[in-house]
């Protein structure tokens, strides 16, 4: 166990923590160790990112889609229940945008069903739930350290386990098959941190995404996602551990974690207040969450539009999610999604961008962030 993954474990004391390269990577790993494979369920909402969706294709599962409610965008959880059969053996609980899922009623669900809950805590790093911290209640949480997550690593992920077997588990398939980054990706990913951490801001980003979309696509740098990774066959280098670099940057990180996460929540209540201010209907979130977003969602008249001026206005607006399943590349049907079945969720797709939190947004940040968004505000 690196410091980085001692870090985490005792963070969300948990049994043991597994760093790898990306955090699609650390579910992988998780529904491998429990078992799950060709003619087995995994629930998920309909309303997440592929590559999400694609650990669970590996291994022969099949997703099974729950649509959300529009105020946390989460599973609803009626329809939780309804979806499940006697083929399901995981539900992926998904905290959307830093918003704790309802986990009471998920882990009671589950219990009912004998059935295993694994958090997808991409989004939500510090978030929590009745006074406990996301990624504490299931057997296992995952975590992502890419680009624009609560804290990046470049690319990197982390899973915790709060059971002993899978641990065991676990352990015993990153000794049997995990593969080490070669120096090339690890030397390039540092590289790319140094740039990034130089001229990456809130006015820059629009512009700069742009560049490095295209430099990916060339292979001059390690990007998030490969063309490969589009369809659900697994790339062979797929099971990589974290590398060395990664690890430690990763660890730098987690010690000013608390202080990341009072920016982000400091940041959201201004983004609350002013955008109120402007007319906008900001849904009320239960008093018993306590959410640390990695984003902050708003719901606007034209996306697309929003979309097109944000860079000429240098304002950094994301497109989280493009569809049920980010990103609009994505081939759907590849992936067991029928169109229609998700209706709160395409309807999200269609109207949601998201706003910086990160820790270069300012204050006047946010105020020229909502001066422009402004123009978008839902009839």
């Amino acid at each position: 166990m690196n410091k980085f993954e001692k870090q985490f474990t005792e963070y969300f004391s948990a049994d043991n923590a597994f760093s790898f390269w990306k955090a699609r990577v650390a579910l992988y790993g998780l529904l491998r160790a429990m078992g799950i494979g060709s003619g087995d369920e995994v629930i998920l909402p309909g309303y997440t990112c592929v590559m999400d969706v694609n650990p669970i294709k590996y291994v022969g599962a099949k997703p099974v889609y729950v649509d959300i409610e529009p105020v946390t965008y989460n599973m609803r959880m009626d329809l939780l229940e309804a979806a499940i059969t006697s083929r399901t053996k995981v539900i992926l609980a998904q905290h959307t945008y830093g918003y704790p899922c309802e986990m009471d009623e998920v882990m009671a669900i589950a219990a009912r069903h004998n059935i295993a809950v694994v958090e997808d805590c991409c989004l939500a790093m510090g978030s929590e739930y009745k006074g406990k911290l996301c990624g504490t209640f299931g057997k296992a949480a995952y975590f992502s350290f890419q680009w624009n997550k609560p804290f990046t690593t470049g690319l990197g992920g982390m899973a915790v386990s709060h059971d002993r077997l899978l641990s065991e588990a676990l352990m015993d398939l990153c000794e049997k098959e995990l593969k080490q980054p070669s120096f090339k990706s690890e030397f390039m990913l540092a590289a790319q941190r140094m740039v990034y951490g130089a001229i990456i801001y809130p006015k820059t980003t629009a512009l700069i995404a742009d560049l490095f979309r295209w430099l990916t696509k060339k292979g001059l740098v390690v990007g998030s996602s490969s063309c490969a990774e589009f369809t659900p066959t697994m790339a062979e280098d797929f099971f990589t551990a974290m590398g060395r670099m990664q690890a430690n940057a990763g660890y730098k990180k987690m010690k000013k974690i608390a202080a990341n996460i009072a920016h982000r929540q400091k940041m959201a209540m201004l983004y609350d207040k002013l955008l109120t201010e402007a007319g906008f209907d900001i849904p009320a979130i239960p008093d018993y969450m306590k959410p640390s977003l990695v984003r902050y969602p708003l719901r606007v008249s034209d996306k697309q539009k929003a979309i097109d001026e944000a860079p000429a206005a240098r304002v950094e607006i994301g497109t989280w999610f493009e569809c049920p399943l980010h990103p609009i590349e994505t081939p759907m049907h590849l992936y067991d999604y029928i169109a229609g079945s998700c209706p709160e969720a395409e309807k999200a797709s269609r109207d949601v961008i998201n706003l910086p939190l990160h820790l270069r947004t300012s204050e006047s940040t946010i105020h020229h962030t909502v001066d422009f968004v402004k123009q978008f505000r839902p009839a």
